[in-house]
């Protein structure tokens, strides 16, 4: 089956961070039927729909990086908890440790927000911005739709976080 990342890529809606889904994750992988090998769509899904990122990376180089990434962002958050609480970081920094100083600024601001709701935004703005880079050179083809779900991914978890705020608070009112 030939694979028209072209068509299906160039038929997706742009994301922005501050922007809702214009669809979910799942139809995506419906929208991907039919256009691209069934191994790709599989690989999307096992990325897409995992918590941690375990799989086997080596395949893809955007994932890869990805993944070295998020590893960094959250030894960062590591280091900063640590640090506050007077214990050694070490025993619970993961491999690869490859702290940058775009990464040690994206945790430590999150981590000195007041707000567990503004750092999370923080994180996934670093997140985002990540994925922004990742995409350059990349316009039609299996990197440039795996950023793309994984942008997906991030917009589909606050939406989730901001119908939490809103049925919270509904029920905050009701009940008082």
């Amino acid at each position: 089956m030939p694979a028209y990342y072209t068509y299906l890529i160039s038929s997706l809606p742009a994301l922005s961070f501050s922007n809702k889904t214009p669809f979910s994750l799942e139809e995506l992988f419906i929208k991907c039927q039919g256009l691209i090998p069934e191994p790709a769509i599989q690989l999307l899904r096992d990325i897409c729909c995992a918590e941690t990122y375990s799989l086997d990376v080596a395949s893809v180089d955007t994932l890869k990086q990805w993944v070295n990434f998020e590893v960094a962002l959250r030894n960062e958050l590591v280091r900063a908890r640590a640090g506050r609480k007077k214990i050694d970081p070490l025993k619970f920094i993961r491999l690869p440790d490859n702290p940058e100083a775009q990464i040690s600024h994206a945790a430590l601001t999150a981590y000195r927000s007041t707000s567990i709701l503004e750092a999370e935004k923080i994180l996934d703005q670093a997140r985002w911005d990540f994925l922004e880079s990742l995409s350059l050179g990349h316009y039609f083809d299996f990197d440039s739709l795996l950023i793309y779900a994984l942008k997906l991914k991030i917009l589909e978890r606050w939406e989730r976080i901001q119908q939490a705020d809103t049925q919270a608070l509904f029920n905050q009112t009701v009940l008082n």
